[in-house]
């Protein structure tokens, strides 16, 4: 019988990896809460997509917001909570902060992240999604949504670079490492299987599923 599931769980990986609909699985399989950032909500992102530079401090002000609100009913006071499974790290909102900023827009977002004070629970599991950058593409330009596509395979790989280097330091939690380059995370059972072993049975430390 399989054990049951850490209690807070994050998938977290580059634009296009699958983050979303993985989390999205994973809560379904084990009946558990879902918390996603609503990206589609984000007024900015669509004009960030055509010009980074225009409105880049912008866009990561609202997803800061967006993701503290989130965030804020999961205090260390609350964790009676019910078990959940998430699409986000709030740490990450500084990756993407770091590769969108110049050094004035930085210094701003800085300031306001320092005075949320934001807080979380640290996950019992991250799991951290990768895949080649010529298949983050080919699933972004298969995306229903028409914005996102004219993103730019240098953002792409900006970004993917960004988090192989966050989660090279990442040590609070659990980390298991999923190259999704052939697992079909929407469909399929035999990968998907294997990978809740891996969940069921992960233990401290780094951990990788190669599929």
């Amino acid at each position: 019988m399989r054990k049951a599931a850490p209690q807070f769980i994050v998938v977290e990986g580059p634009v296009g990896v699958g983050k979303t609909t993985l989390a999205q699985r994973l809560a379904m399989t084990f009946n558990v809460d879902l918390m996603l950032e609503n990206v589609a909500d984000n007024p900015f992102l669509p004009r960030f997509y055509e010009d980074p530079k225009a409105v880049a401090l912008a866009t990561q002000l609202y997803f800061l917001c967006q993701r503290a609100r989130l965030i804020n009913p999961l205090k260390q006071a609350d964790m009676f909570k019910p078990a959940k499974v998430a699409d986000f790290l709030i740490q990450k909102d500084q990756l993407f902060a770091g590769v969108t900023l110049n050094a004035q827009e930085l210094d701003l977002y800085y300031q306001v992240y320092n005075h949320m004070m934001l807080e979380a629970p640290v996950p019992d599991l991250v799991i951290y999604l990768q895949a080649p950058t010529a298949v983050l593409m080919e699933r972004i330009y298969g995306s229903e949504v028409e914005y996102v596509k004219h993103i730019s395979e240098e953002y792409v790989q900006r970004i993917a670079d960004a988090y192989v280097a966050f989660f090279y330091h990442y040590h609070d939690s659990p980390l298991l490492i999923v190259n999704t380059a052939d697992f079909n995370l929407a469909a399929g059972a035999d990968d998907y299987n294997m990978l809740l072993g891996h969940i069921s049975d992960i233990g401290p430390g780094r951990h990788y599923f190669n599929p």
